[in-house]
């Protein structure tokens, strides 16, 4: 198996120095590399690496005399002792002796792993006297299961014939202990991975779905029938020979994907990061451009995890009943084709769901029923699995399928429990060849935390948790306005279609409305239901652009998207729909921010559509109405009318429109105190409240050059994200700026940081020319992700005196103090601002003027595009 150049036997004893092992090291991984770019089979390779190791330590424990010791033995565990080796896989040895260990055997020992740790190999050791190292074996699972691994590699075979014998059950780990052990260490360890095996940055080794969960099924193989491999298994009648073909596939994709991962780092490194993704899918022999190679490698990995996942459960709950005796006696009779036992639905006949296949989802349908049923019952799994693979056309092809398919969506518990089964065990692939396209469909970007159809799934789930009345507190306006739709099954079926359309090419939400469009006409839909199911899908994402990245305080905004969503029906479909997207797309993209914006949005549309979108509303009835609450506030709080009345006569009527009362009495009342104290400097204040979901810094002092810029410096700096900012200047002269900040992780600022920051922007508002702070380096996996910035010039209706624009650009460290800078070199004023992080990119909107207070001319369009592309485009030094 290894060239004759690699043999450590072929080496003389008076040259096995480290410097030659070191050099034999180094070609073995170079040899490994080139086998594998040549398409070498990776059980070969793996097999090969632990060839080498077993040589070489059988050289150096020689050479360091341990072999004339009767009584020691090198023996390998874990992975290297099932013969497996990636080519930074840990070496797993245990040293062990039948008696205590003299000073001079335990001085060889050292020098010998000496020599193992000077050459630099990965090793994990244990030196243990055999009843040392069946104690430790008995109080750690462990240990255990990397002693039933083990495997000799030189030294006493006496010694290691002993331990094979104490580690035989009864005496050591039964098999009903073993087996609860592993079940409970699986179900932690997935824990630490949310449970779900769709994570982009996943682990290969330990992640749901990975080269751990087939080891498990080994393991308790091993245990109680003394199986040694998946093979084996098929004999003891817990797969059968497809199943076990299909389970040796899983793991020689990720053995490749491993072995791959291993020589792109060198180092012994199982986790999948976005910046190792693009290397490893070019090892493999991916093709295409751009994203396209690891699109593909990450769709075929996410379907592997998701068939090993499937029998995984099965055969778990196999060993269940051999092992532990827990096949149900409590049965139940729900109807001729179905069981309870216990709390898993059976079916009585497993060739009924091949014979019948409406029957797939009339097993879902029953699961939504009866509330008392948990899981699918490992025959039925399995009859489940042989009937889905014997399909010849989609389920919903069958008009007795749809007819089922449609109860299911319409009962009230169809997407708990019934639809995440459907889409665990691969029935809604088979219902829709739609969602069959999107399964494993990763997005290579930092916003997308799950792939296409995982989203999709947990976007249902969160609809139907959402309106439970135990989470009314979690979503109020979700919660009062879904249970206000007249068929929430519409929305259901938007969810289902909203990102169908995704690796298609083209725009998914186009495609997702045609597909969702027929998909209505097939399933019986009037014409009306279909209409408004293509309307949602169609425009999922409106709600969430227009409330993050547009001025919602513009009527004009808000005229123009409620003739978007025409009435209140569509609203109430569309708001919910973006509430439980939001919430779908990765666990930390909801905040209380973004949940302001949308009620703030949704009920000014309301409004707008109450009211009728042919009058639209009077800005001075609503300035006139802040001021006057704004100023019952200041009255109670004891702060003089007309002395009140003088300091907002320098303020502009625009003001008045974008702030709220609230807002206006406490800007009023720092304002008053800080002149009444007659202090000359910044006036810089932290809102005690947390406004809309953030904290909210006002800022008063004498106008000046760069100050967006200098206080975006100043809070990036300070490891701040700005949400909104509202740039405002009294007609004397005084910038009036309302900033929106949060902690990274979307929180209102920790009440400790507050004072610092204060002071920060004070002394650089004080001082003009302030060196601002450096940017921070880009991150490690920023630096993987191109984004070409992109200027879109916004249009804008009538006299408007503003001019809008959306930036597109990477989100890198100081961007924004970066697009102040060049707002300033232009001679541009901004006026608001919606900062908008997504993933890797910064999808941000302002509303600007020239220093005159004119819109932009072309002239200065052109030019602030030039310069913002020169200022933002990724760098090389980036």
């Amino acid at each position: 198996m290894l060239p004759e150049q690699l043999n450590p036997d072929a080496i003389p004893d008076e040259q096995l120095t480290i410097p030659r092992c070191k050099e034999l090291l180094s070609l073995l991984q170079a040899w490994l590399q080139e086998q594998f770019e040549a398409q070498e089979d990776v059980l070969t390779l793996v097999a090969a690496r632990s060839e080498f190791t077993d040589l070489l330590l059988s050289r150096l424990w020689q050479k360091f005399g341990l072999d004339h010791h009767a009584s020691l033995a090198l023996i390998a565990v874990g992975g290297y002792g099932r013969g497996e080796l990636h080519p930074h896989s840990d070496i797993d040895i245990l040293v062990l002796s039948q008696k205590n260990i003299t000073p001079a055997q335990g001085e060889s020992i050292s020098q010998f792993l000496t020599l193992l740790w000077d050459l630099r190999l990965d090793i994990g050791h244990a030196v243990r006297t055999l009843k040392e190292c069946i104690q430790q074996g008995k109080e750690d699972i462990t240990v255990a299961t990397n002693l039933l691994e083990s495997r000799l590699i030189c030294g006493s075979v006496p010694t290691f014939e002993a331990l094979q014998e104490s580690i035989q059950p009864p005496k050591f780990w039964p098999s009903d202990a073993f087996f609860r052990a592993k079940r409970e260490e699986q179900m932690l360890r997935h824990q630490q991975f949310q449970d779900t095996a769709f994570l982009l940055e996943p682990d290969v080794k330990s992640n749901p779905g990975g080269l751990r969960d087939i080891q498990i099924i080994t393991w308790i193989a091993r245990r109680q029938y003394g199986a040694m491999s998946l093979q084996e298994m098929t004999s003891f009648g817990f797969l059968n020979k497809a199943e076990y073909l299909e389970l040796q596939d899983c793991q020689n994709f990720l053995w490749r994907v491993r072995f791959a991962l291993h020589l792109a780092i060198q180092k012994n490194d199982n986790r999948l990061l976005f910046d190792r993704q693009r290397v490893v899918a070019r090892m493999l022999g991916y093709p295409g451009e751009g994203n396209a190679p690891v699109e593909q490698m990450m769709k075929r990995f996410f379907q592997t995890v998701r068939h090993i996942t499937e029998l995984n459960e099965m055969l778990l709950q196999l060993f269940d009943e051999a092992i532990l005796g827990n096949e149900s006696t409590k049965t139940r009779l729900l109807n001729e084709n179905f069981i309870v036992r216990g709390t898993h639905i059976d079916v009585l006949e497993p060739a009924v769901f091949i014979n019948s296949p409406h029957t797939m989802l009339e097993l879902f349908y029953q699961i939504a029923e009866n509330p008392e049923i948990t899981g699918i019952y490992s025959s039925c799994l399995r009859a489940l699995r042989d009937a889905r693979r014997s399909l010849i056309i989609p389920l919903q092809d069958l008009p007795e399928c749809r007819e089922r398919f449609m109860a299911i969506l319409r009962h009230p518990r169809g997407i708990s429990l019934p639809f995440t089964l459907m889409h665990e065990h691969g029935i809604l692939a088979a219902y829709l060849p739609q969602w069959n396209q999107i399964v494993g469909q990763m997005q290579f970007d930092m916003f997308h935390a799950y792939t296409v159809d995982e989203h999709t799934h947990r976007l249902l789930k969160n609809i139907y948790r959402f309106q439970q009345t135990e989470r009314a507190k979690l979503h109020p306006l979700f919660f009062e306005t879904y249970n206000r739709l007249n068929k929430p099954e519409l929305l259901f079926i938007a969810a289902l279609f909203h990102d169908i359309g995704k690796g298609r090419g083209g725009d998914h939400s186009e495609l997702g409305a045609s597909d969702a469009r027929n998909f209505c006409d097939l399933h019986g839909l009037d014409r009306y239901e279909g209409r408004l199911v293509a309307w949602l899908v169609k425009n999922h994402l409106l709600f969430s652009v227009t409330a993050q990245r547009r001025d919602i305080y513009d009527p004009d905004v808000i005229t123009e998207f409620a003739r978007a969503v025409r009435d209140e029906e569509h609203l109430g479909y569309l708001y919910c729909l973006t509430v439980a997207d939001i919430c779908a797309t990765n666990d930390s993209l909801w905040n209380d921010w973004k949940g302001t914006l949308l009620k703030e949005l949704f009920f000014a549309t309301q409004r707008a559509l109450r009211q009728g979108l042919e009058s639209p509303p009077d800005m001075r009835l609503r300035i006139r109405e802040n001021q006057r609450q704004a100023m019952l506030i200041l009255k109670i709080q004891g702060y003089n009318e007309s002395e009140v009345n003088l300091l907002w006569q320098q303020f502009k009527a625009d003001y008045f429109m974008r702030h709220g009362p609230e807002q206006i009495a406490w800007h009023t009342r720092h304002i008053q105190d800080h002149v009444r104290d007659g202090k000359n400097t910044p006036l810089v204040v932290f809102g005690n409240h947390k406004t809309r979901g953030g904290s909210e810094i006002f800022l008063y002092c004498h106008d000046m050059p760069n100050l967006f810029a200098t206080v975006a410096a100043i809070l990036d700096h300070k490891n701040l994200n700005i949400h909104d900012a509202q740039i405002m200047t009294s007609k004397e002269g005084f910038a009036m700026d309302t900033f929106v900040v949060m902690e990274p992780n979307g929180d209102p600022v920790v009440t400790d940081r507050v004072p610092m920051i204060i002071q920060s922007l004070a002394q650089a508002l004080s001082r003009p020319g302030y060196a601002l702070p450096p940017s921070r380096p880009l991150s490690r996996r920023h630096r993987q992700f191109q984004v070409p910035t992109r200027v879109t010039y916004l249009p804008v209706k009538g006299d408007h005196k503003y001019s809008l624009i959306e930036l597109v650009a990477l989100d890198s460290p100081g961007v924004l103090a970066r697009i102040g800078s060049v707002f300033q070199e232009c001679e541009l004023e901004v006026h608001a601002a919606k900062i908008t992080t997504i993933g890797e990119r910064v999808e941000d909107f302002f509303s600007l003027s020239r220093n005159d207070g004119l819109p932009l001319a072309d002239d200065d369009k052109k030019k602030l595009e030039e310069k913002l592309i020169e200022k933002l485009n990724p760098s090389d030094e980036m």
